[in-house]
């Protein structure tokens, strides 16, 4: 007896039987800017075929050049192109895979010059203003997205996902906040529903009653001025009535002000705005966002409030998810933890996406999972993130790996990390490593300090130092004190804060720290607590599903966050996230200052000058965030031996560290040895 009946059991839509509830939700990866697009696209997708997942979604294909995501974009609109798909296509289903083309005009989030919309105003995250669409444009554009999917027919492809979500064009027109037309396209909720229907009546028409046709719709737009729940039904109505097989759900839109798919969001915490769609059709509807193990997806689908379940990063995460999940291996999986870092993070900086926990991902060609020509005896030396990658992908290429650890634990700074509100999810990358380090026979000593001397006579081909980093000690009057403390000591609970506290340093670092201090760790696990914090009604009652934020923040410290630098503090957080984390700490009260020359700590407090003007900060707690030093300590003692060392991680390199470049690093090496 399985322990997820529904997730593995079997469905139909339309004309096609799926094997599983699984599917993987189309994502931009920018891997067609690579070199070897086609054949980095094959691999990337070919590999998720083979772990078994039910049906895979395309990143969005634009059907007209100004509807593309950005200049050079995915364009689907010629048939020199059907070369390039059918080769995709095909290999896929040589792997047992079915791919599903996504058409997406961007709209006015495209950013290009010539970008278009319903009606005038530029979004907010786009420099570009577009230009109006007059009615006879929409109905070319209309009979663009049914030349894309005769092309997608022809090329072989399953079917094609109509995208009309997450504010992109289609979305614009069925908002009331985007639509101000007169024509036959505006005005009431039939003609701002007009242009979503009259695509798929098209579509369908010309491909047929066999061709899976999916129609993506804004459960909730999180926007003031977007469709509320009646409307959003009214439209799922209209889009089943015009011949769509299956309803696929988005979640929000690219500029709302509330996280949809961020850590800090609870797993599947727009089920009920999904289980309205689901309520309002016979097809089969799918959910998505933050739906990242197979116990929340198995719970979500026997609630009835879904047929199927989207997973995008999650099989970034982890190609063979679904493979996992029916071979009862859900420990083995390798979870996405939300953080954004390797994927939308890489996307909104004009890279290719990847996966903080699974580096190989969109890196397929260059990390084949082949073994290694010749197999090495290798003694890693620190388990952090650096040193766990290193040894578990060496040890699956073939070498007989020994990982030796000072501390009683595996994980590092990731034991750190997890402590902190929103970043809970790192325990699921702790557990992932565990089991994954011991399946690949992987010899742990924890509790286990490696000295030059113990490994000489050790015959190790290779010796990896990755004992990571020490935070950086500030030069201080006053820094000996009691009342100075480092982020290890705090987030490690080695001592006690007091009630008013300084924070120095407002990186990466400074900033976790004042979420720990002040945040509701309640946020990231309570549906109903955060959509009390970011204002939104789950049931879409109101225009957009949003209402006024009921949250009143009661935190146990008085907190200052102060930075050297001049520039806005939390400039170098993540694109996609630092700005949920601002907002947050906004809301906690902490106050932040910039420009800050630091003089001494005293009794009194902590001495500074700003702006000229000598001050004092009266604080009984000063916390260090000031960043970090590599501890190479043990790489000093091995180089002059002679010995094969390797140095990685943040003993390597401390400045601006991270998880996901650790484990890249770590992986990389893994393929050098």
């Amino acid at each position: 007896m399985t322990a997820y009946p529904n997730l593995l059991s079997p469905l139909q839509v339309g004309s096609l039987t799926l094997s599983n509830r699984m599917v993987m939700g189309a994502m931009h990866t920018r891997l067609e800017t690579l070199d070897q697009p086609l054949e980095r696209l094959a691999a990337f997708y070919t590999e998720r075929a083979e772990g078994e997942i039910a049906l895979m979604l395309t990143g969005g294909y634009a059907p007209v050049p100004e509807g593309v995501m950005e200049a050079g974009g995915p364009l689907f609109n010629r048939r020199e192109q059907l070369a390039e798909h059918r080769f995709l296509v095909q290999a896929v289903q040589k792997k047992g895979g079915r791919l599903v083309l996504q058409i997406l005009h961007a709209g006015r989030y495209a950013r290009v010059p010539d970008c278009v919309a319903p009606s005038a105003g530029k979004a907010r995250i786009n420099p570009y203003s577009p230009r109006v669409l007059d009615t006879d444009e929409v109905w070319a554009t209309i009979k663009s997205y049914v030349h894309t999917a005769a092309l997608a027919q022809e090329a072989g492809y399953t079917g094609v996902e109509i995208m009309g979500s997450e504010g992109y064009l289609i979305n614009e027109f069925t908002a009331p906040l985007t639509n101000q037309r007169s024509d036959e396209f505006g005005g009431s909720l039939q003609g701002r529903m007009k242009l979503a229907v009259e695509i798929v009546k098209a579509v369908r028409q010309q491909v047929g009653a066999d061709f899976l046709l999916i129609y993506r719709l804004s459960a909730i737009d999180l926007m003031e001025g977007g469709m509320c729940a009646p409307e959003i039904q009214a439209l799922a109505q209209a889009i089943e009535q015009a011949g769509a097989d299956m309803i696929n759900t988005g979640i929000g839109w690219h500029e709302s002000a509330v996280p949809t798919i961020a850590a800090s969001v609870p797993r599947a915490a727009w089920t009920t705005a999904v289980a309205q769609v689901k309520a309002a059709v016979t097809i089969p509807v799918m959910a998505s966002n933050r739906i990242n193990t197979p116990a929340i997806a198995e719970q979500l689908l026997a609630s009835g409030a879904a047929d199927l379940v989207s997973m995008a990063r999650p099989l970034l995460a982890d190609p063979d998810f679904a493979r996992k999940v029916r071979m009862g291996q859900e420990q083995s999986i390798n979870t996405c933890i939300a953080c954004n870092q390797s994927c939308l993070d890489r996307i909104f900086s004009e890279s290719s996406a990847s996966c903080l926990v699974n580096p190989r991902a969109g890196q397929e060609l260059d990390f084949p999972l082949i073994p290694a020509s010749k197999h090495k005896r290798v003694a890693v030396i620190g388990a952090g993130p650096a040193g766990m990658a290193c040894a578990l992908y060496a040890a699956r290429r073939g070498h007989k790996v020994s990982l030796f650890e000072a501390s009683g634990h595996l994980g590092g700074q990731l034991n750190l990390a997890k402590q902190v509100p929103g970043k809970n999810e790192f325990n699921e990358t702790l557990r992932y490593f565990s089991v994954a380090l011991t399946q690949a026979q992987v010899h742990i000593h924890l509790k286990t300090r490696v000295s030059s001397e113990s490994l000489q006579g050790q015959e190790y081909d290779e010796i990896v130092v990755a004992t990571g980093v020490r935070p950086r000690c500030i030069e201080m009057e006053g820094a000996q004190l009691p009342m100075v403390l480092s982020y290890e000591q705090v987030l490690s609970r080695q001592a006690q804060v007091g009630k008013r506290v300084a924070i120095i340093g407002a990186g990466g670092i400074g900033f976790d720290v004042a979420e720990f201090l002040s945040g509701d760790t309640r946020e990231s696990q309570d549906d109903t607590v955060f959509f009390k914090h970011w204002g939104v009604d789950p049931t879409s009652q109101s225009s957009g599903g949003i209402q006024k934020p009921d949250y009143a923040p009661k935190g146990l410290h008085e907190i200052y966050l102060l930075q050297r630098k001049s520039e806005a503090p939390g400039k170098r957080l993540g694109k996609t996230t630092g700005w949920v984390l601002k907002s947050r700490l906004r809301r906690a009260g902490v106050q932040m200052m910039v420009g800050v020359s630091y003089t001494k700590i005293s009794p009194q407090g902590l001495h500074y000058v700003v702006a000229g003007e000598p001050k004092i900060l009266d604080v009984d707690t000063v916390i260090v965030c000031a960043g970090q030093e590599s501890n190479r300590d043990l790489y000093a003692t091995l180089q002059p031996l002679g010995l094969p060392v390797h140095i990685i991680g943040g003993a390597e390199h401390a400045v601006e560290l991270d998880a996901a470049r650790a484990i890249e690093q770590g992986m990389r090496l893994a393929y050098r040895l």
